[in-house]
């Protein structure tokens, strides 16, 4: 069983309503504000819309880009999709939460949805995946 069959999805919307590269604001079941992103590789990413450093559900208004995690070696370093906050600029992993950098405050993580396409349609998550800091 994989990750995505543990939790219930949610249709969010066509995956041709979403512009590559940018995010779009929706709402789950529960009221729960969430950033939704198609990006250029394909691949769709849902986090938390509320911005832990502002305070504001802005996230999904965020830039996209990536950011090279080092590995012990060269050849072990990854590049991981992000987001910055419009407001303040903290980056954050899309695939995990996880804050890349916290503009030299507190590092504050994110929570993330899984998603995925079905027949064209963008579905999250019900909640998010757990934490890495509460693990």
């Amino acid at each position: 069983m994989n990750a995505l069959t543990d939790r219930s999805m949610i249709e969010i919307c066509p995956l041709a309503a979403l512009s590559v590269e940018r995010g779009a604001a929706a709402l789950l079941p529960d009221d729960t504000q969430i950033g939704v992103f198609l990006l250029d590789d394909g691949s769709v990413h849902a986090i938390q819309q509320h911005d832990p450093y502002s305070g504001a559900n802005i996230l999904s208004r965020g830039l996209v880009g990536t950011h090279v995690v080092p590995g012990g070696t060269p050849e072990e370093s990854v590049v991981v999709p992000t987001i910055a906050s419009p407001m303040y600029k903290q980056v954050w992993n899309l695939d995990t939460g996880e804050v890349i950098d916290a503009g030299g405050g507190e590092k504050k993580q994110i929570d993330v949805f899984d998603a995925e396409v079905r027949d064209g349609v963008l579905f999250v998550a019900s909640s998010p995946r757990p934490r890495a800091d509460a693990r």
